[in-house]
């Protein structure tokens, strides 16, 4: 399908209440995401295509991009500066999660943006660590990655906070010899203690999300 015809496409889906939601949230798409995968779906893998609408300047084709690309394709330095162009929370999301989690390129980039002066680029090599501590933790230094999460997480960044929250969790969830010392930090760092939690979701709150978690593995 032509660029032009998937752009004419997205705009018959885009939705002036949907894009009123999501801008509370700080993303400026407008199309629902499930008829967004719907399309996604229909087209299959065109990393071509793909690649035409990450050049737009349109969350939701960016979006749509992640679902159709082959994220094997990318070259690291495609990768970096596609995540130095995703300024939007779900964009950045859905190409670390759709995209860079499943290239080859991974662990270099997740090193590489460790040590990035830019939060939301350092964000992102959290959540590949995140990754890497549920799937894939040999080589990893839990502890030293609590000592930078009880350091850094109180004054990151929204983004970072998130992620580094994210991570502690997992390691609390994951791995039991470090679970006392990643419930211990979460108390003492409070953060998102007062998150506003939809009912029957559990809250971000490193120690619930812990215990929840927990409690579900050996009730």
């Amino acid at each position: 399908m032509p660029t032009d015809d998937v752009m004419a496409e997205l705009a018959a889906l885009a939705d002036p209440k949907t894009r009123a939601v999501n801008e509370r949230h700080g993303d400026d798409h407008a199309v629902n995401l499930s008829k967004l995968r719907a399309l996604a779906k229909r087209l299959k893998t065109q990393h071509e295509l793909a690649c035409q609408l990450w050049r737009t300047d349109d969350s939701a084709a960016k979006l749509l991009a992640t679902l159709i690309c082959r994220p094997k394709s990318f070259e690291r330095a495609d990768l970096d500066a596609m995540l130095r162009e995703a300024r939007t929370p779900k964009v950045h999301d859905w190409l670390v999660n759709h995209v860079v989690k499943k290239s080859p390129h991974a662990e270099e980039l997740r090193l590489a943006w460790f040590t990035d002066p830019d939060p939301v680029v350092a964000s992102a090599a959290w959540a590949l660590t995140t990754d890497r501590v549920t799937k894939n933790p040999e080589g990893l230094d839990l502890a030293a990655l609590l000592d930078t999460i009880e350091a850094r997480m109180k004054d990151a960044p929204d983004r970072l906070q998130w992620e580094m929250n994210h991570c502690l969790a997992r390691i609390g969830i994951d791995h039991p010899a470090h679970r006392a010392r990643a419930l211990d930090i979460g108390e003492r760092l409070e953060v998102l203690k007062d998150y506003p939690t939809p009912p029957g979701c559990t809250s971000p709150y490193a120690p619930t999300w812990i215990n929840e978690m927990v409690s579900r593995q050996h009730p």
